[in-house]
């Protein structure tokens, strides 16, 4: 069997997507800081795929700079994920604990943080006229993390092809879910702050004059 640092388990992971997660689950292996620095690195790839673009590719319009989309689309996500596919698993008696999915997701988007790099970098150097090499690269690194997700999945509640497929489905519907369900909570928390603000400043309106 293989003896690996956990450094090198994600390179194994990565590099071979069939066997790489049936290996790490049969040696229990995978490491939460790695998962969190995988999620550091998704987040700040995002900000520089969006904001430091070559200016041939295009520049942002927008003047100001907010970080919260670009923490939603990165930490939010991939926790809605998580939660998601276990809460979904779990009725389809996956083998998956919380902790293994959030390890093997995040090690299977290496290569679409990858990309999301090496993009930034050839947009500095290739004209307009070159940018099919970086659409290649798109496509290869997204192609690549979702093969290692299919896989990744797979190998954690030991499932066949098709209760995968199946399992990836719902766990997408339930994202949608809590989403949907995350933007209702915020827009009545939202509206409970206007409506005390308000009361607030009519009665301290009141009590001054």
């Amino acid at each position: 069997m293989l003896d690996l640092t956990q450094r090198q388990w994600v390179k194994h992971a990565v590099v071979h997507p069939v066997e790489g997660f049936e290996d790490m689950r049969w040696k229990k292996s995978g490491s939460l800081k790695i998962s969190l620095l995988i999620l550091v690195l998704l987040f700040f790839a995002q900000i520089a795929h969006s904001r430091l673009y070559g200016f041939q590719f295009g520049m942002p319009n927008d003047k100001t700079f907010s970080i919260v989309p670009y923490f939603v689309r990165s930490f939010v996500l991939f926790g809605a994920w998580v939660v998601g596919n276990w809460a979904v698993c779990t009725l389809l008696d996956g083998e998956g604990t919380a902790r293994n999915i959030c390890i093997y997701s995040s090690y299977a988007l290496i290569p679409y943080i990858v990309q999301l790099f090496v993009n930034v970098g050839l947009s500095h150097i290739l004209i307009q006229d070159e940018a099919v090499f970086m659409q290649a690269v798109t496509i290869i690194g997204t192609a690549w993390s979702v093969l290692l997700m299919f896989n990744a999945i797979r190998s954690v509640h030991q499932y066949s092809a098709l209760k995968t497929f199946a399992a990836i489905a719902l766990t997408i519907a339930a994202m949608l879910i809590m989403l949907f369900l995350l933007v209702l909570f915020l827009s009545l928390i939202q509206q409970v702050w206007i409506f005390v603000s308000t009361v607030y400043t009519e009665i301290f309106y009141r009590t001054r004059t």
